[in-house]
């Protein structure tokens, strides 16, 4: 079994873990509002995403970075320990960079606007990546074997980077002294992720934040952060928070009827784009939200969901190489139904119904290939498309999931 998919396993628990002695920590404080059940569970439905996503590309770029080296490499830096350190400068250089342009220009930042939708603030918002955004970003990457830095190295040392700034998503630890004129600390990363004015666009740098006080983009935290975007989403869509800027932008492009100021529009920055856009669209697209109140019950169902799709997901790193592209296609269609579902459940809509029938007739699918029985999938098919055109079953779930409370709202 692969090393690397052995470890790329056990994220999945170290991330719980860690998310639950921040949690514990919280607690000790008496820190209250630090996590809020909506923005947990889409955080980390973000997170499975882009976690399994990330499996079937990961791979395709250290080979990138290999060819790159071998065919491109503009110095031959040597393996000496010397090397470590300034390859952990140029990458935290080159993070520096990108990061700035995914805030300055309106197509980066279409990937990179999920990260900064949580209007929470700990280990679970640092899980808001899209695989989007890392394709963007492994390209960026390819520049370090541009310059002669050997792959093996660089992949090395992105696993460092990629750790040491899950830790600085927190608001349990304070500011850390000597260690704030160097250092990107939680103090320096609370003020990237907050919206008051006087944050925006500030703190770029992952390790060291020197890079922001020579380029001057640097702000120490001062008042209270408020985190989130300064036009927060009104939705906890899975679907809506992956790719409602690129609607957003598609939009303006219409409306612009110039192809000349449509790619201005995509170069642009974000401020400059109508903000009129985004709630216009979401008269469109979005179902008027219903408040309605978390019972217990509700979250029970909707907590199984995920830890049923974070076991799949560890099961499915683990064991990725051993299998065929059937069940990698399945696996992952039944975690995206999953995770879709999570969200709208969190709306009220109706239609999640049809993809807990999607999910089943899936599972069923899949089962009856194992068994190698087409007919057990004929027969359960059939079961399944009864009970979900059943009118009684369709009012027995809403009933069961939001309550007696929201029933005639979904009837």
């Amino acid at each position: 079994m692969d090393n690397q998919l052995i470890l790329a396993a056990l994220v999945v628990p170290a991330f719980f873990i860690f998310i639950a002695l921040e949690y514990w920590a919280a607690q000790r404080k008496k820190m209250t509002g630090i996590f809020k059940y909506e923005n947990t569970v889409a955080n980390i439905s973000v997170g499975i995403a882009e976690r399994l996503l990330n499996l079937l590309i990961t791979g395709s770029f250290y080979g990138l970075y290999y060819f790159v080296y071998e065919h491109y490499a503009l110095y031959s830096v040597p393996n000496a320990w010397w090397v470590w350190g300034l390859l952990l400068l140029t990458t935290d250089l080159v993070w520096y960079w990108y990061h700035r342009l995914g805030h300055e220009i309106n197509l980066m930042w279409g990937a990179h606007i999920v990260h900064h939708q949580s209007e929470d603030f700990n280990y679970s918002a640092s899980a808001r990546i899209t695989t989007i955004q890392s394709l963007i970003r492994n390209l960026f990457w390819c520049t370090l074997p541009l310059l002669g830095f050997h792959p093996a190295m660089v992949i090395t040392i992105l696993v460092v980077h990629g750790t040491y700034s899950f830790f600085t998503h927190t608001q349990v630890i304070g500011k850390l002294g000597w260690l704030e004129y160097f250092l990107v600390t939680p103090s320096h990363h609370r003020v990237h992720h907050a919206s008051n004015e006087k944050y925006i666009n500030k703190n770029y740098g992952d390790i060291f934040i020197f890079w922001d006080k020579l380029f001057g983009t640097f702000q120490k935290e001062e008042e209270k952060p408020v985190y989130g975007l300064t036009h927060p989403l009104k939705s906890y869509s899975f679907l809506w928070q992956h790719f409602h800027y690129y609607i957003e932008l598609w939009e303006a492009c219409r409306r612009s009827k110039s192809f000349s100021k449509s790619i201005k529009i995509i170069l642009g920055k974000p401020e400059d784009l109508d903000q009129g856009i985004r709630e216009d669209l979401e008269r469109k697209f979005l179902s008027p939200s219903r408040k309605f109140k978390l019972s217990f019950r509700f979250k029970v169902y909707l907590n199984i969901q995920l830890i049923a799709s974070l076991v799949i997901l560890f099961l499915f790193t683990l064991y990725f190489e051993q299998l065929d592209v059937t069940d990698k296609t399945i696996i992952i269609s039944i975690i995206l139904i999953t995770l879709i579902n999570c969200g709208a459940m969190l709306e009220q809509q109706r239609w999640i119904y049809m993809l807990e029938v999607a999910r089943v007739s899936l599972l069923t699918l899949y089962v009856s290939m194992l068994n190698e029985s087409i007919g057990m999938f004929i027969t359960f098919l059939i079961i399944i498309l009864l009970i979900g055109s059943n009118e009684v079953s369709s009012r027995l779930y809403f009933r069961f999931v939001y309550g007696r409370q929201t029933e005639n709202e979904n009837t």
